[in-house]
């Protein structure tokens, strides 16, 4: 075995992320040319049983092999057959998939880590009541059957690592790759102080915001949402208002950060509210655009002025109808998560990686230094 190396590259690509993967192998065998083997990428299969009921398989060994496992658990375009009905897999479907494959591997490789973009019942992160605590479950559930390390994106509560103490637990931000995506997209932008502005959609994601505040040395505003705590609607107190906390918005542009767009009520009534202060652009930032009550809103709000920009990332599964929308753009993120395995391949620090303002700061002087020329 190559000593460079913490052990034989093998990535394991759950259903779902094949296209995904395919452009993640691709720069690895790019930065490998030494290596000759066809793709560093091994499917594995999950049949079922006419029950629903599955199994995992793997067709080549893993003993001593470092293995990565990619996982998108809200990919909701696979489907199997039960019963003779054509089912979407839904979140817990994907999970026990990746369950199934960690019990194939039969702990015989050198190491195991699980890449899963959107954390599995990362809403579920803390209990407030008599419920059950999901994501912490899944957590110590992956770590013993055997993941040495849990690689996600911009976790909703990346606190709920505290479940696993002794385990990896990295919790990857795209800041960087936002930050560019819309520098290509609008070119006049100036992440000036005078000019531009962050809100943040609710007091718990302002963590994102104040990040982005701070590296790009502009002012932070903030929504927080006024519940009706008599009334529980799908599990939640329902939104009654989101009032605003900051300074004038009036003539800037305004970049909202969160970790997702689930059904975009939030996010919509937010870039209302917005625009009725007088903000001149609004974009959004947003690692996980799932839109899970479709689209229309979004196209009347583009239509209306609204918002003139929605960024996520390929990280999930998204239909071809969201990713040629007009108001939407995607974040490839792909040469990011090669980067990832690749150092952690050799057994280096992804310490850059994941605290990228070395970049964002290069980023933003190339964008400042035309206009104020």
């Amino acid at each position: 075995m190559n000593t460079e190396y913490y052990g034989d590259l093998c990535i394991i690509g759950m259903r779902g992320t094949e296209k995904f993967l395919g452009n993640v192998d691709w720069y690895l065998k790019q930065w490998r040319k030494d290596d000759t083997r066809e793709s560093f990428v091994t499917n594995a299969d999950c049949p079922r049983f006419g029950t629903g009921e599955g199994k995992g398989m793997l067709h080549e060994t893993m003993r001593g092999r470092d293995v990565y496992i990619f996982a998108d658990l809200f990919n909701y375009s696979v489907t199997y057959n039960m019963y003779g009905m054509n089912v979407p897999m839904s979140p817990d479907d994907h999970y026990q998939d990746l369950k199934r494959i960690m019990c194939a591997i039969e702990s015989k490789a050198h190491r195991v880590s699980v890449i899963m973009p959107m954390l599995y019942e990362g809403r579920q992160h803390r209990r407030s009541a008599r419920e059950s605590l999901d994501c912490a479950v899944a957590l110590q559930e992956l770590v013993n059957m055997g993941a040495a390390n849990i690689i996600t994106f911009d976790a909703h509560d990346a606190r709920v690592q505290n479940a696993i103490p002794s385990s990896g637990f990295d919790n990857v931000r795209p800041s960087y790759q936002m930050l560019k995506a819309i520098s290509r997209e609008y070119p006049d932008i100036t992440f000036d102080p005078a000019t531009t502005m962050i809100v943040s959609p609710d007091e718990g994601g302002m963590s994102r915001a104040m990040y982005f505040s701070s590296v790009l040395g502009v002012e932070l505003g903030m929504f927080y949402k006024r519940r009706n705590y008599k009334v529980v609607i799908n599990g939640r107190n329902p939104i009654e208002a989101h009032e605003f906390l900051g300074n004038s918005v009036e003539g800037k542009d305004v970049i909202i950060v969160d970790d997702m767009i689930s059904s975009g009520d939030s996010a919509l009534d937010i870039m209302e509210q917005l625009k009725e202060r007088g903000a001149r652009r609004i974009f959004m930032f947003a690692t996980f655009g799932l839109f899970c009550n479709g689209v229309e809103r979004f196209d009347k709000a583009y239509e209306d002025g609204i918002v003139d920009r929605i960024f996520t990332t390929n990280l999930n599964y998204r239909p071809d109808e969201i990713i040629n929308r007009p108001w939407y753009t995607e974040v490839n993120m792909c040469k990011y998560v090669a980067y990832i395995i690749d150092a952690l391949n050799r057994d280096r620090s992804i310490s850059e990686l994941l605290n990228p303002i070395n970049r964002i700061h290069a980023l933003t002087d190339r964008v400042r230094a035309p206009k104020q020329n």
